[in-house]
């Protein structure tokens, strides 16, 4: 589905929350593979802090705008999580990250420097106290990950600045490779939903804990240990 630009979105959900979050209106499906797609219905969406659901490098994700704390509350609800779990926060590129990558000392920050490169989530040192609502009970802590986005999705996600990106099922539920593995009674509660086709991994990211004085591998994933091991050595 091709729209114009100038699209005006056709919801505000602080005017008019209900049960779905978005009165009456089914979720907008956009197509990567269109080659003339237009993504701003996803940009419109998140900035008035709606869900979506996204391709991602590893699995599809369900997502809304990190900033917004709001948003991310209707996200955990949606899903069926605690609101008070961690979540992590999703960048298109490595420079992206650097709010929460610079204030680190400077090896530290290196390590997930090359660890955020090659696909990782990594917990770091918040010393800021960004995205507190994120932290779950520890505001000096924060999962980071960045995803290699399509082109298009990309420059989107980069102009939101960071997301609250989760796999997009219900809680404790299979991680989507398609979006037709997506859960009917989640999408249909998000405002658009990016078709991208299968996601390259099929598998979550591999989670490593850079919080602490030696690194933790708290799940492995699409990156293997020894490569992520190797990459901080």
């Amino acid at each position: 589905m091709t729209l114009a630009a100038s699209v005006i979105w056709p919801y505000r959900t602080r005017d008019a929350p209900t049960a779905r979050g978005y009165p009456d209106q089914v979720p907008l499906r956009l197509d990567l593979a269109e080659p003339r797609v237009d993504l701003a219905p996803l940009s419109a969406a998140l900035a008035e802090g709606a869900c979506a659901i996204v391709p991602t490098d590893t699995v599809y994700g369900l997502v809304c705008d990190a900033a917004q704390p709001e948003a991310c509350a209707r996200l955990s609800a949606l899903k069926g999580r605690d609101p008070r779990q961690p979540s992590t926060v999703m960048f298109a590129t490595v420079e992206s990250a650097e709010s929460l990558l610079a204030p680190l000392e400077a090896g530290l920050a290196g390590r997930a420097r090359a660890l955020l490169g090659h696909g990782a989530t990594v917990l770091l040192p918040n010393p800021l106290g960004r995205y507190p609502h994120l932290c779950g009970d520890d505001p000096q802590r924060i999962g980071v990950r960045v995803s290699a986005f399509p082109d298009a999705l990309a420059r989107v996600i980069e102009g939101a600045g960071a997301i609250l990106a989760t796999s997009a099922n219900l809680h404790g539920g299979a991680d989507p490779r398609t979006l037709g593995d997506v859960p009917a009674e989640l999408a249909e509660r998000c405002a658009v939903v990016v078709d991208g086709g299968p996601a390259a991994a099929g598998r979550p990211s591999t989670v490593l804990d850079l919080s602490a004085t030696r690194p933790v591998i708290l799940r492995e994933g699409a990156l293997a240990t020894a490569d992520a091991l190797a990459l901080i050595a």
